[in-house]
């Protein structure tokens, strides 16, 4: 399961009351992006929780792919942008409190420290991969991203 999967509305009863309607917790699931990021949906909740969701649709979903926010982009930003803070030296619950900060976004630490534990391993992989094809220039890209999640 992707670690998108994973990252859900903070106040989701108090957007979906605002809404008065049922939103799910993800904040990728298509559901959720139809009825909280539109205009409409926007319109409908408060001040705060609208400027936080405007950040994050500026941020993750600004593409200008036909099938945007549907395109995979927002995910993919969104995975990069947990990966910076690990390499700015954010810890698991360092990174979820910024991105509730951030976004009104909540996450459970366990599942952070999971998606980036993964991430290393499959940067050792492709360091590995690279030095068994002689790709020096990749093997040093992968161990200096590996570098950057580990420091």
């Amino acid at each position: 399961m992707a670690i998108t999967d994973k990252i859900y509305l903070k106040n989701h009863r108090q957007i979906a009351s605002q809404l008065d309607t049922n939103v799910p917790k993800g904040a990728f699931k298509g559901a959720t992006l139809d009825l909280v990021f539109t205009g409409d949906g926007l319109a409908e909740v408060d001040e705060s929780t609208r400027d936080r969701l405007l950040e994050f649709a500026e941020d993750f979903l600004d593409c200008d792919c036909q099938d945007n926010p549907y395109c995979g982009h927002p995910e993919r930003k969104f995975v990069q942008y947990l990966l910076e803070l690990r390499a700015q030296g954010f810890g698991p619950d360092a990174i979820v409190d910024v991105m509730g900060d951030d976004y009104m976004l909540y996450a459970y630490s366990g599942d952070v420290l999971s998606f980036l534990d993964s991430a290393v391993r499959t940067l050792e992989a492709v360091e590995s991969l690279a030095e068994v094809e002689g790709d020096d220039e990749m093997a040093r890209k992968a161990r200096e991203a590996r570098d950057a999640l580990t420091g």
